[in-house]
């Protein structure tokens, strides 16, 4: 089986989107780990997946979710995307070989406008290199997840994280199925600061700045 986790905070307007393509796409487990959200987040998501209250932390929540989960592999969903009939037969059929140990999905952004097509190709041209985050869909065995003792709780560049380990221990695919991604990030904080902002966060990770300095120049969108 396969447990689908989302962890959320104040998503009341997106959730519903989300919760009704996985269910229509046939998940059979659906955990929703609420950090404490404000809205009716918890409200709207009783009514289709078994709703877990946590501390409040993306990664936190994940873990916490984790733990309940009954699933053979773990399916790491945001909130604001949409998941199409098929995905998780896909998943299902890439973990029938057992040198994977996980992966993630090709990413549309919402829109189909020129720059929402631009993002969609950056996130396919770097996956090459290995790199790729949580707005993708992260799978991963349960087993391997548990060996990994889950996310690493911190503010931000958890999921990259995740997905670096995973490349290490195995093989990792690319599923041309794709998910639907809320472009609300660039279109509401702008495109150009939006790429600048990744850019940086990207490069001073890489130069040893620990996450939690940069968890600041990450600004939430809701």
């Amino acid at each position: 089986m396969i447990s689908v986790i989302i962890p959320t905070l104040n998503e009341a307007e997106t959730i519903k989107g989300l919760l009704c393509s996985l269910r229509a796409a046939g998940a059979q487990e659906i955990l929703v780990a609420d950090g404490g959200s404000a809205d009716a987040t918890a409200q709207v998501a009783a009514g289709y997946a078994v709703v877990l209250r946590s501390p409040q932390g993306r990664a936190a929540q994940m873990n916490h979710a984790a733990r309940h989960a009954a699933g053979e592999v773990l399916w790491f969903v945001h909130a604001d995307t949409r998941v199409e009939p098929g995905s998780l037969e896909a998943i299902a059929q890439a973990m029938r070989d057992p040198r994977v140990v996980g992966g993630n999905f090709d990413i549309e952004f919402e829109g189909g406008d020129m720059p929402a097509r631009a993002f969609g190709w950056v996130n396919r041209a770097r996956y090459r290199f290995g790199v790729f985050y949580g707005d993708s869909g992260i799978f991963v065995r349960r087993a391997v997840f548990e060996e990994f003792r889950g996310y690493r709780e911190w503010p931000i560049l958890e999921d990259y994280e995740l997905a670096r380990r995973m490349w290490k221990r195995g093989r990792v695919v690319f599923l041309q199925n794709r998910i639907h991604v809320s472009s609300r990030r660039w279109r509401n904080g702008g495109l150009w600061t939006t790429l600048w902002c990744w850019f940086w966060i990207q490069a001073l990770y890489l130069a040893g700045v620990p996450p939690r300095k940069l968890a600041a120049m990450y600004r939430e969108v809701r």
